[in-house]
This record gives C-alpha cells, structure tokens and sequence, in this order.
C-alpha cells in the first residue's frame, strides 16, 4: 500500500557550479556518499546530471518522509545507489531509516530522469512487504 510520495527537481548546471566551486569538495563529501561520489564521478560527462538526479532523490525521499533536512533525515542518510544494468535504489541509514520504520515503510520505489538541464526524481513510499529489522539496514 502507497504511504506517500515525494518528487524533486535540480538544476543540473546549479548543481555543476556549486562542485566546481572552491568549497566543491566540501559540498560534495556533506551531501553525497562516498559510493554516490565514486558512481557519479565514474560518468565523466554525465556526472552533474548524475550529481543532480541523486540531489534531487534525496530531497524528493525527506518529502515521501514527511520531513526537511534536520534532525530526521541528514543527506548522508539517503543513498542512491546503482548495481550495472540495474535501477537505481534507495538505502536508508540512521534518522532517516529511523523515521522509515516509525511511519511503517517497508519498500522506496525510485524514478530518476534527466533532460533540458534538469534532473527529476520521484519517490513512492510502501507500507508491508518487509520485515521491520530490515528497515535498520536498507530499504530498496
């Protein structure tokens, strides 16, 4: 059963700029994981779009949670990541896995897209399927 759902938009030559920036590196380490970071730099071209769509999974998961950036969800906490040749997923760590299981959800659908220099993610949240210690480690 859907719980909620959460969409996001990013720029994706914003997103660009702000890596490019002298505090790129910063920016990058507090807001994408280290294996985000390895997947998008991987893409040489594409890697801002990559940037962005994970920028805007991550925002579009704190909505499908009911919460902004804070003490519920931190950008670590939401991970997009992708095996080859797959979708790509959700893993939720910490608050943000915590806030999963208190509101029930059990499974994070993921669409991610890219065109005209934005990058579009949609996110639906499922309730049942999944057995709540599961919640704590991944939700995919």
């Amino acid at each position: 059963m859907i719980v909620a759902t959460g969409v996001d938009i990013a720029e994706i030559d914003r997103i660009e700029r702000a890596l490019d920036a002298s505090y790129g590196d910063r920016l990058r380490d507090r807001i994408f994981t280290p294996g985000e970071q390895t997947y998008c730099e991987s893409r040489r071209r594409g890697r801002a779009q990559s940037y962005a769509a994970r920028f805007a999974a991550k925002e579009a998961t704190m909505k499908a949670l009911g919460v902004g950036w804070g003490r519920h969800a931190g950008w670590l906490d939401i991970e997009v990541v992708r095996r080859s040749g797959e979708a790509p997923e959700l893993r939720l760590h910490g608050p943000a896995a915590a806030r999963a299981q208190h509101l029930g959800i059990a499974r994070l659908a993921l669409s991610l897209t890219h065109a005209a220099g934005l990058a579009l993610a949609f996110v639906v949240a499922e309730r049942g399927g999944a057995p709540a210690e599961r919640i704590d480690k991944e939700i995919s």
